[in-house]
């Protein structure tokens, strides 16, 4: 793996960042390279990314870290590039890097990103892991799912949820859908196979067709497997709305609908990067755990329900 040069840049808030010691040690770093007047990759790559950095939670921040460089750093100075980056609404954890034209253009060359004519660039991302020796190359505008993957395989898996006890799930009171109150890692988690994903029902987007593609998906789970839906609207979802939520798409039982106070509800959410400060911006993502052996997987929520079964049954112990 080719060097990583530690060039003096500057984000988007002003501040004076070294690319290696700040950004890029002891991380799996996201890089891709844009110029804020480009009409088509860069805008186009940048709601790429976001989506991925949605997908990846709160892990974003901790030790995954997004990086866009420009290419145009005579142009692009800092307020330049947080009002670009404000279009796409993009989370903590993600870097616009500009500074001295002799700097980027060095680090561009490192990186193996340099272009003649900006306007000609590829649309490469880099996935950089030094510490692992991993240095993946995506070219050509690749999707969200070919990103996501790479970043789930060069990174590992997430050390938040490699935790098989309760030192790391919260254990906070919440409600079900039936109004019985329980804990979160004693009764939902504790000795369990478990499927976790975040909803709320006034979403207008993904939570419908999420919980729609989920209850064909329970019919093909093994009945040891616990599945559990978590608002990220705890003021408006009471278990009353829950209840009517869920039996619009004829759950079965087996499938908890938890809600709560907004205080442990974010507990859980921030835990499991299930959700930001926006409640739109929650993850459309499906955490499927072995508590005990401490295995965890992130499937795609509107995946093949058979595909979705069989990833979670893989989970399961012998019988």
């Amino acid at each position: 793996m080719r060097p990583i040069p530690d060039a003096q840049l500057i984000n988007q808030d002003g501040k004076n960042l070294s690319f290696y010691r700040d950004l890029v040690q002891g991380k799996t770093a996201v890089v891709n390279f844009i110029f804020t007047s480009c009409t088509m990759i860069c805008p186009t790559q940048t709601a790429t990314l976001r989506q991925v950095q949605r997908d990846l939670g709160t892990r974003v921040g901790r030790d995954v870290v997004f990086i866009s460089v420009s290419i145009d750093p005579n142009t692009d100075q800092p307020a330049r590039l947080k009002a670009f980056a404000q279009q796409f609404e993009v989370g903590p954890g993600w870097q616009f890097l500009t500074g001295n034209k002799t700097v980027i253009d060095k680090l561009l060359r490192s990186l193996n990103a340099g272009v003649g004519d900006k306007s000609n660039h590829s649309g490469l991302v880099l996935v950089i892991n030094e510490k692992k020796n991993a240095w993946q190359q995506l070219a050509s505008l690749p999707d969200a799912k070919l990103i996501l993957n790479t970043v789930e395989q060069v990174a590992g898996p997430d050390p938040a949820l490699q935790t098989a006890n309760g030192r790391y799930f919260p254990n906070v009171p919440l409600q079900t859908q039936d109004g019985k109150t329980v804990h979160f890692f004693d009764d939902v988690m504790k000795d369990k196979v478990v499927l976790i994903n975040f909803i709320f029902t006034s979403c207008p987007g993904i939570c419908s067709p999420m919980t729609a593609n989920l209850a064909k998906v329970q019919p093909l789970l093994d009945s040891r497997v616990q599945m559990v839906s978590i608002t990220v609207d705890p003021e408006t979802d009471t278990p009353k709305v829950l209840k009517e939520f869920a039996s619009k798409f004829q759950v079965r039982p087996g499938w908890l609908f938890l809600t709560g106070s907004a205080e442990n509800i974010a507990t859980v959410a921030q835990k499991l990067g299930g959700s930001g400060v926006d409640k739109d911006a929650h993850s459309a993502v499906l955490l499927a755990g072995n508590m005990q052996t401490g295995d965890w997987k992130k499937l795609h929520a509107t995946a093949r329900p058979e595909d979705i079964a069989v990833a979670v049954g893989k989970l399961l112990p012998a019988r």
